[in-house]
């Protein structure tokens, strides 16, 4: 068989199986993963159970009882290029308070799309990402190199015991030449770089005393409340970028694909500091005098802002706050992280989605994170392509069936010609 009519057997198997494959996404969708709390055991069985099925090895690697990891290895027929599929299995939560069409367990498929929680980030890319692997095993006599499935858990919460735990524990297969993942991107954009967070909790404390009493105790709701505003300043932070990322943000094209695949003025956020105040939890009773209260902030640092600036900064604030004590979630702080636009992967992955759709996609940086940092930290260059995260943990979350089956495609298609061009070009 020769290449081309290896990439045709790809694209045929894909297109005859479309409707077992959905049924797969969906399936995978109605096993619960919300994180937190991060148990992700039902939905991590279910895919091993189906890796069993499709006679793939793998191991379950699981440092945490409750938050296992599935690796999967295959090689191809002699030396070349070791690409690794990355994908998470844990989602964001949802709320009760939440309305759905389709509920957000229920891995509904109508409508021409596939529902729940978790169907843009990520299971629609960790279901892409799995199935390419099974195709791919299927032709490895035709491909050198070697191929890894890494199918983590606690990526919503900082990858330690996931990502980053394989990649720290089992170098061999994680760590390497290149990574390509399917979190939410939109499929005219590929992401080669995202923005770094700093996540902190402020612990407010003060005495407390009966509602009618506020002249024995500071309110700590109200602290809080000053806090919060303050915090806003943080916003105006000034950003000296690297030249060559400014110069990329700054191209007309470049900054219309990212305010059409992140919303209008994602090109403005991707190049400044944000503060999203996420949780705030005080009071226990209407007519007590609170005496805790407990803030999570999510700060994005684009890249030329370094989070030791952004610290004295809060600490600065904080001498306006005596009753508060500030914690740094190392876990879930990082720095912002690039590949090199100009990597052998992109210029790839573009031309597969020019060759089976009529998507033109722009390389740009990411305003939220991925798992695609802890590679990029390690020099291992890493690519984002996956469905729009226009619903993306919002009520009626969902992906339109024809956008999976085009991201497994890409994703299939393209990770076979980067481990094909080790031959070609050695």
């Amino acid at each position: 068989m020769q290449k081309m009519d290896a990439r045709r057997q790809l694209l045929e198997w894909i297109e005859a199986d479309r409707d077992k494959l959905v049924n797969f996404f969906g399936n995978f969708l109605s096993k619960p993963s919300p994180n937190p709390p991060g148990d992700t055991r039902t939905a991590t069985a279910f895919v091993a159970d189906y890796l069993n099925s499709k006679d793939i090895e793998y191991k379950i690697i699981a440092p945490q009882e409750q938050m296992p990891n599935i690796l999967a290895t295959v090689r191809g027929n002699g030396p070349g290029h070791h690409l690794v599929l990355n994908g998470h299995i844990d989602v964001f939560p949802a709320s009760e308070s939440e309305t759905w069409t389709h509920g957000p367990w229920s891995g509904a498929i109508a409508d021409g799309a596939v529902w729940g929680r978790g169907a843009s980030d990520m299971k629609c890319g960790t279901s892409a990402s799995i199935l390419a692997f099974i195709y791919l095993s299927r032709l490895s006599s035709y491909w050198p190199g070697k191929l890894v499935l890494t199918v983590v858990s606690d990526e919503e919460t900082g990858g330690k015991w996931g990502t980053r735990y394989l990649l720290e524990n089992h170098a061999n297969d994680c760590a390497g030449d290149c990574v390509l993942n399917a979190e939410p991107s939109g499929l005219s954009s590929i992401r080669f770089a995202e923005k770094g967070t700093l996540r902190l909790i402020f612990k407010v404390r003060t005495p407390g005393a009966h509602g009618a009493y506020p002249h024995h105790s500071a309110n700590a709701n109200r602290i809080a409340a000053g806090l919060i505003i303050d915090l806003d300043q943080l916003n105006d932070i000034p950003v000296t970028m690297p030249p060559d990322m400014a110069k990329l943000l700054r191209r007309p094209e470049v900054r219309a694909c990212m305010d059409n695949v992140m919303g209008s003025g994602a090109a403005d956020v991707a190049a400044r500091v944000t503060v999203n105040i996420g949780v705030v939890q005080g009071g226990l009773k209407v007519n007590m005098l609170p005496g805790d209260c407990h803030v999570e902030a999510d700060i994005r640092l684009p890249f030329g802002v370094d989070r030791g600036n952004v610290l004295e900064r809060i600490e600065a604030i904080l001498r306006n706050y005596p009753e508060v004590t500030l914690v740094v979630q190392e876990a879930a702080s990082n720095p912002a992280s690039a590949s090199n636009p100009a990597h052998p992967m992109l210029n790839i992955l573009k031309q597969v989605i020019m060759e089976i759709s009529d998507y033109r996609p722009e390389a740009i940086t990411g305003i939220g994170g991925t798992d695609c940092k802890f590679f990029r930290y390690k020099d291992i260059p890493a690519f984002v392509y996956g469905p729009s995260p226009e619903t993306m943990s919002k009520s009626n979350e969902h992906v339109p069936i024809e956008d999976f089956l085009h991201v497994l495609k890409t994703h299939t298609v393209a990770a076979f010609d980067y481990l094909i061009s080790a031959s070609e070009t050695g």
